[in-house]
């Protein structure tokens, strides 16, 4: 860097850092700074796990850091390159001392060390750098970097773009910033950004805090006049309180959707915040909102999980506030027994309908039945569509307050009276599962085709089947011939029994759709 200078203002560069790295090395300073590492890097990881870099003025630093970090969490050092959760990245010579050795490696073995590094799920966690791996390399989810060296311009620009790559859940990088960058990286963004020096490059951590109390005031008023604290003594007594926080939300218009969106802002800010004290303070208020919404999302999206789903920070706040999935369990958060989802008993439906919580009530019932009716669609399309609009108009009703939440209930277990007797509609017909659906198909509850009697559309049934199966190839449906020749069986079946010549089209179309939905089974 000095090359281009005259030879007194070289020596007096170098006599300005030599005695800068002296002072930035003491031993006193790298004790306090590796106390604090160890510290707030613990408590990041409660919040969002992820990985850390720590950048040193000089080697003989990330050294005397690396020694100082071991002797306070010995089980994070590990010579095999295979193993361990830190490690230092440097480059050297046979010239070193013999203590640095173990830190010197080849290119090879660097890049092994480098990949175990950009695996989210390998437990190297965290490495010392000097100048290695502050351009050019992508590790996602590295998201907390220490700064402890003096940097300016494209290298400064370069080095804190290390952070912040998109990740998971990720909001952001935290720099951690030990002398001081601000004025150097204001002058960077004026020269290498196209804002001048005008924009905010990087979010003050009290902005941060102040975001997350803003989104925690959101978060408690929507529990306003519940009262949570009881909850913050055990997990045991949190989950009885799921009950009921899932009924307050719930009997709010869009309470849902509102506690989603106002969660989601509030664990980014607490991801951003923490291990800040005011962040610290409120994580038990925190982690109970997060509880519920998991709850809820959950079974809003019938344990679907999307990528920028917050449930993976959710789980990872502090310590002792872990939220396993097999934990959480909306039935079990309800107090009841899970059912067994294609039976619905009437001694289920009885526990539910005497639940106090009338809008969870609902919320239970709109789950199974959904499941089922998913279940259903694989074997029976006819049917599942029935039911799915049975289910959608009575939804539809309780989310425009056209009828009571009793009303509802009533109307979702009768509905599921309606699955169960659909279930026996075979053995009354005398046909097979795979039957029904294609009597179902003929559209049976048509006047002019329920003039035919059950005797004829049972037997148009079975006919399909035994037909259809025995010609489906593994490509049918998507080769035109073979689906032509299929839906001209189909009809001359329809044609030899009698069907009415107008109803045929349609009647050929639906059991073709449902030829579709079974012939995967058939073909295997």
């Amino acid at each position: 860097m000095t090359e281009t200078e005259e030879e007194e203002r070289k020596e007096k560069l170098k006599s300005k850092w030599a005695a800068l790295e002296a002072v930035v090395g003491t031993e006193k300073r790298i004790g306090l700074m590796a106390r604090d590492i160890v510290d707030h890097f613990e408590k990041r990881l409660e919040a969002l796990d992820g990985k850390a870099m720590i950048v040193c003025m000089s080697r003989r630093i990330c050294l005397d850091l690396h020694k100082a970090l071991i002797s306070l969490r010995p089980d994070w050092y590990d010579k095999d390159d295979t193993k361990g959760i830190l490690k230092v990245v440097m480059t050297g010579s046979a010239s070193d001392p013999l203590e640095w050795q173990e830190h010197i490696r080849n290119k090879p073995r660097r890049e092994k060390l480098a990949n175990r590094f950009r695996d989210p799920a390998d437990p190297f966690k965290i490495v010392i750098v000097r100048d290695m791996w502050l351009t050019g390399f992508d590790a996602p989810s590295l998201h907390t970097m220490y700064l402890d060296k003096p940097m300016r311009g494209h290298g400064l620009m370069q080095t804190i773009a290390r952070v912040n790559r998109v990740f998971k859940d990720k909001p952001g990088g935290l720099i951690v910033d030990y002398l001081g960058i601000a004025h150097e990286l204001k002058q960077a963004m004026a020269t290498y950004t196209q804002s001048g020096g005008t924009g905010k490059p990087t979010l003050d951590q009290d902005d941060a805090v102040a975001a997350l109390l803003k989104h925690y005031e959101i978060c408690g008023g929507l529990f306003h006049g519940f009262d949570w604290s009881s909850g913050k003594t055990s997990p045991e007594k949190r989950l009885a309180l799921l009950p009921f926080a899932q009924e307050h939300i719930l009997a709010q218009e869009d309470g849902a959707k509102r506690l989603s969106r106002a969660v989601t802002d509030l664990s980014k800010a607490f991801a951003l915040a923490v291990p800040h004290p005011r962040a610290l303070a409120i994580r038990d208020d925190v982690r109970f909102f997060q509880e519920v919404n998991a709850v809820l999302s959950k079974r809003e999206k019938n344990g679907e999980r999307s990528r920028d789903d917050m449930d993976h920070a959710i789980r990872q706040i502090v310590s002792g506030a872990i939220v396993s999935e097999g934990v959480i369990d909306i039935f079990q958060a309800a107090g009841l027994k899970r059912p067994d989802l294609s039976i619905l008993s009437e001694e289920f439906l009885a526990e539910v309908r005497d639940m106090p919580q009338k809008n969870l009530a609902v919320e239970l019932l709109r789950k199974l039945l959904d499941s089922e009716i998913k279940t259903r669609s694989k074997k029976n399309v006819v049917q599942s569509r029935s039911f799915s609009d049975m289910l959608e108009k009575t939804l539809r009703a309780y989310h425009n307050r056209a009828i009571e939440t009793v009303q509802v209930i009533e109307e979702l277990i009768a509905l599921a009276g309606e699955i169960k007797k659909a279930e026996k509609r075979g053995e009354a017909l005398g046909l097979s599962e795979d039957e029904v659906a294609f009597y179902d198909a003929l559209e049976t509850n048509d006047s002019a085709v329920k003039i035919l009697g059950d005797k004829i559309l049972c037997g148009i049934a079975r006919e399909l089947v035994q037909t259809i199966r025995s010609n489906v190839t593994v490509d049918w449906s998507v080769r035109e011939d073979r689906r032509a020749h299929i839906k001209r069986l189909v009809k001359r079946i329809l044609k030899k029994n009698g069907y009415p010549p107008d109803k045929q089209e349609k009647a050929a179309e639906t059991v073709l759709e449902q030829a579709e939905t079974l012939c995967g089974e058939w073909v295997a």
